[in-house]
């Protein structure tokens, strides 16, 4: 049996994070990870009183975003935010925490849009320009730490998940990634016979990858993973027509009477991990199907976003890619 291990997670309350503390605690490991609340990273001093704790791995996944078209309206604060809590986490780990593993997110818009998203041309291009400023602060965060292994000899890793889904979303108002909004829109449709108006022309093309799987392989390449981007996806995509058709098929709607609204935001047009440097790492990957995955999203879904929001009290809603 392996050793426990002393790891830090910031970021450990958000969506990626309940499901990686949870899992790092069931197989033995003493997890901290404070609520943004008591440890703000934007403070250069909030991981201070950690100073005399020695960890063997951090995991960083705080970021300041959010889904749909946030990044559109909030550059400059994205910029300056992400930037600081970077830095926050970069300095701490050089100071204090150079016995530590690094394990850092990256993000798939930080490969342009005319590139392979492989993970040698991470640094290649130039993002999308809607995206752009979250795209560079996420490489920033990698050139940090190339730059600080280097001078230090410190232990690091980043792993670049695709879109992320499974239960236990967040359910506090925030804009949400495409497919708990397609979902949200579908049941709303089918229990309050609300209409279904879907952003884009729903030819646009996504790729999933549930969280479970995400923790799974963040579990297993973290202790013998050194220095490297890895892709985290599930190796295919589907038009955005083929989720909202899925869904349709479990919920009970027909898909004939959604709406696509061309007028409005969708992002990238495909958006597919390349997974040839993750299956050569761990061969035996075998990612959950959408159709599995997607079952108890949809329960979850319908009990946390849409009954809890009858029709005299719901906002409208937006459907973004």
């Amino acid at each position: 049996m392996s050793r426990s291990l002393s790891i830090f997670v910031t970021g450990g309350h958000g969506f990626l994070g309940r499901h990686l503390t949870s899992a790092l605690e069931k197989v033995g490991h003493h997890v901290v990870a404070p609520r943004s609340s008591d440890c703000n990273l934007l403070d250069p001093a909030a991981l201070t009183p950690w100073n005399s704790r020695r960890f063997d791995r951090i995991y960083h996944l705080a970021a300041w975003t959010q889904a749909g078209d946030f990044c559109l309206h909030h550059p400059g604060e994205q910029w300056v935010h992400n930037q600081r809590l970077n830095t926050t986490v970069l300095e701490w780990w050089a100071s204090s925490q150079k016995q530590a593993k690094l394990i850092t997110i990256g993000t798939s818009c930080a490969y342009a849009p005319d590139r392979e998203l492989r993970e040698e041309n991470y640094l290649e291009g130039q993002p999308i320009d809607s995206l752009f400023t979250y795209a560079m602060t996420k490489r920033m965060l990698w050139i940090g730490q190339l730059a600080l292994a280097k001078q230090y000899g410190l232990k690091h890793l980043t792993l670049i998940p695709s879109t992320l889904y499974g239960p236990e979303y967040h359910s506090d108002g925030r804009q949400l990634h495409f497919i708990f909004d397609l979902i949200r829109k579908i049941l709303r449709g089918h229990l309050y016979n609300e209409p279904v108006i879907l952003w884009g022309d729903g030819h646009q093309r996504r790729e999933l990858i549930h969280v479970d799987d995400f923790v799974r392989v963040a579990l297993e390449l973290s202790p013998r993973v050194e220095g490297q981007v890895v892709n985290v996806g599930a190796g295919e995509e589907y038009p955005i027509r083929t989720f909202a058709e899925l869904i349709c098929l479990q919920v009970g709607y027909d898909p004939s009477r959604i709406q696509y609204d061309t007028s409005k935001y969708t992002g990238a047009r495909s958006k597919c991990l390349e997974i040839t440097r993750l299956r050569r790492l761990w061969p035996d990957f075998n990612p959950i199907s959408l159709g599995a995955g997607l079952k108890p999203v949809i329960a979850w879904v319908r009990e946390k976003l849409v009954e809890a929001a009858p029709p005299e009290v719901c906002l409208s809603g937006r459907t973004t890619t």
